[in-house]
């Protein structure tokens, strides 16, 4: 007897080779991808535009993928973070951010992370799992938002590049025509540098970049960041010259400030220097404090004044507002390290 599969998750090509294995017409692919990502519905006795038998040979075959969040935690300022779990029994947080007209969602990639960033929650739990297709779109589908949102960061849990497989292939639902139809420009893809697959980000989609920076030095970044040891911001610096990001896409470099480690007027000389050239944003990012970490963020006056000093050298610098860090779902903060340990 064949295994059960998601149908959620496939595209296509994908479809259309199941639609022939089964005896079911070819247009019955588009059929099934409108159901599947205009409709949300993956449940093959809900397609009613197929024949009963259709229907009844997908049903038997296919398995569901879409689940909601088991639990909703909401901050003083307006973000919840939502837990959901995966089809491996581990779990991953996302975090809705509404801001006015604009409302975000954050989403994780994988469960845990195994770039080990000092200054990051998520990395002290290492890797449990990386995301499906699927589930990386399950945060969206099944968010009780989902109807409210105008953006998507890919800034949650995980690092995007290393799941760079499922990720694309996310990406290209999300913004497929036979897909979500968004426009790539409400995404943002965060990545620490996993230089293998950035160049084929790059090419394969067209979202919007942010490169996880922290700091501009090679040692003081190595120490603070591994993945600096084996893929070196200079080499990623290197790559993204080789691209156009004057138009409709965008690249920007996420800095979390750590008081007294990377707000130098050195570091602000190196980031100049590293930078030159690029058309390109700062993202600044107070430091939200983990348990027994050795950082701090530098108070509200500091913060400004090394975003004007970047600002002057002609680099366009903004600070991020923090939200939801009453509940761990700001920047840095998503863990779910206690629920993935064994009982």
């Amino acid at each position: 007897m064949t295994d059960r599969e998601p149908l959620y998750g496939k595209n296509p090509q994908e479809l259309a080779a199941l639609c022939n294995e089964l005896g079911l017409p070819r247009f019955a692919a588009r059929q099934i991808a409108r159901w599947l990502y205009v409709r949300h519905t993956e449940d093959p006795l809900r397609m009613t535009d197929l024949s009963a038998a259709n229907r009844q040979r997908l049903a038997e075959r296919f398995t569901p993928v879409l689940s909601a969040p088991e639990r909703e935690t909401r901050s003083a300022d307006g973000t919840k973070k939502y837990l959901f779990r995966t089809l491996e029994g581990h779990f991953i947080e996302s975090a809705y951010i509404p801001d006015g007209d604009r409302a975000t969602l954050c989403v994780s990639s994988q469960a845990g992370c195994r770039m080990g960033c000092r200054f990051c929650a998520t990395g002290r739990q290492g890797l449990q799992q990386s995301l499906s297709a699927a589930e990386i779109l399950n945060q969206v589908v099944s968010l009780p938002e989902r109807d409210r949102l105008s953006n998507l960061v890919f800034m949650g849990m995980g690092e995007p590049l290393d799941n760079a497989d499922n990720v694309l292939r996310a990406l290209e639902i999300l913004t497929a025509e036979w897909g979500f139809a968004w426009s790539p420009t409400r995404i943002t893809l965060s990545t620490a540098g996993v230089v293998p697959q950035l160049e084929r980000f790059l090419n394969e989609s067209k979202v919007h970049l942010a490169v996880s920076l922290h700091n501009p030095f090679h040692d003081e970044r190595a120490e603070i960041m591994p993945v600096e040891k084996v893929w070196p911001i200079t080499r990623v610096v290197e790559i993204l010259r080789r691209y156009d990001f004057t138009h409709q896409r965008r690249v920007s470099f996420e800095y979390i400030v750590m008081s007294g480690m990377n707000d130098s007027p050195r570091h602000i000389r190196e980031l100049s220097r590293l930078l030159n050239g690029i058309k390109c944003r700062i993202n600044l990012i107070r430091f939200h404090r983990i348990p027994d970490s050795p950082y701090f963020s530098p108070d509200a006056e500091a913060m400004i004044r090394f975003r004007d000093a970047l600002t002057a050298r002609g680099i366009q610098t903004t600070i991020r507002a923090s939200r939801g860090e009453d509940i761990q779902a700001a920047c840095g903060l998503l863990s779910t390290r206690m629920k993935n340990e064994p009982a």
